[in-house]
């Protein structure tokens, strides 16, 4: 496998995936492995940042001091354009089939994925 792609995991500004050069399966979450079928060393690639709202849940209630500047804080399930499904934060009133696209904003201390509807301002 060659050196990794940048990504938010990593404090910079950038969504990575990966896509099976055996089967074309894309996932997520980084491995050494395809999670379909087994082949090594998946194909990491950039995310475009764009997709469209699965689920959303509004959150009102910190679940640690380190949130509680942040409350009311929407979490999204994302499905992004390269077909994986993701977690992230998004707009407050963003519902489900909202067309989003991500930018990345600091939540509790850290870089995270932050999704808005295009050609909109993001704030958080």
């Amino acid at each position: 496998m060659s050196e990794r792609l940048a990504d938010w995991t990593k404090g910079e500004e950038a969504i990575a995936y990966q896509t099976c050069t055996a089967c074309g399966h894309v996932q997520y979450f980084h491995r050494a492995f395809c999670a379909a079928c087994g082949e090594s060393n998946p194909r990491e690639q950039r995310a475009s940042g764009k997709g469209r709202v699965y689920a959303t849940s509004l959150v009102c209630r910190a679940a640690t001091p380190e949130t509680r500047a942040h409350v009311p804080y929407n979490i999204l399930l994302v499905d992004c354009a390269e077909g994986f499904r993701m977690m992230a934060h998004g707009e407050n009133d963003l519902a489900i089939g909202d067309s989003v696209i991500a930018s990345f904003k600091p939540f509790a201390g850290k870089l995270v994925p932050f999704f808005a509807k295009p050609n909109r301002e993001t704030r958080m």
